[in-house]
């Protein structure tokens, strides 16, 4: 009976906790994260509000990360499903996280699989579409994303390969970013080639796509 108790206060306060958590970083910059401390390589970063981020960038995170983005309540079921399908027939595997579920991950947890990580990344994920809304969603997002090696946020990337300011971000230069997002320590910014060139020639064709069809409409209404 006391391993029972003892086990619904630690829920009780892991929950509290992190309601508290997510409560605060809806509101206040996310100073640093676990991937920030763990990389071997130091971290750089500086927070950029979203109105200081050109909408160049988040058209092409949308067009290369998450494309239903502003439709879903921060998973992609469909992506899911063909995930497991592949998995299940041995083929490689798809990404399935939505930008919120990597925003989540980022932010609270730890970088790996495994299923507890899962659970907890599905647990944050559910919160911050609940407790932060999609803008601020995506504004956490491209502070804190690994956008090269030892840097983070598109403001430090944007300086580091562009020398200027992330509000100045051209569609070419945002579908670059974007193109390096999932291998960001092994793709190449400043003169990509071959799989990155035409991945982020591809992303720079899809920000007309999302502007046209405003699915990146929820991050400014």
């Amino acid at each position: 009976m006391r391993i029972f108790i003892w086990l619904g206060r630690l829920i009780v306060a892991f929950v509290v906790l992190s309601l508290l958590a997510v409560g605060l970083w809806r509101f206040v910059p996310v100073p640093v994260t676990a991937t920030m401390l763990m990389d071997e390589n130091g971290y750089t970063r500086d927070w950029e509000p979203l109105s200081r981020i050109d909408r160049n960038m988040v058209s092409a995170v949308i067009a290369a990360e998450d494309s239903k983005f502003c439709e879903h309540s921060g998973f992609d079921a469909e992506a899911i499903e063909q995930a497991i399908e592949e998995r299940m027939a041995g083929k490689r595997e798809r990404g399935a996280s939505t930008i919120s579920q990597q925003t989540a991950k980022n932010v609270f947890l730890w970088q790996g699989g495994g299923f507890f990580r899962k659970g907890l990344e599905a647990w944050f994920t559910f919160l911050i579409e609940h407790l932060w809304g999609k803008r601020r969603i995506m504004e956490v997002y491209l502070n804190v994303a690994e956008t090269g090696i030892g840097t983070y946020g598109v403001a430090a990337g944007a300086e580091r390969y562009f020398q200027h300011s992330p509000a100045q971000l051209s569609e070419s230069e945002a579908a670059r970013m974007a193109a390096a997002l999932p291998s960001p320590k092994k793709r190449a910014v400043v003169n990509p080639t071959g799989f990155t060139r035409r991945y982020g020639n591809s992303i720079r064709a899809r920000i007309g796509v999302v502007r046209r069809d405003a699915l990146d409409a929820c991050v400014y209404e």
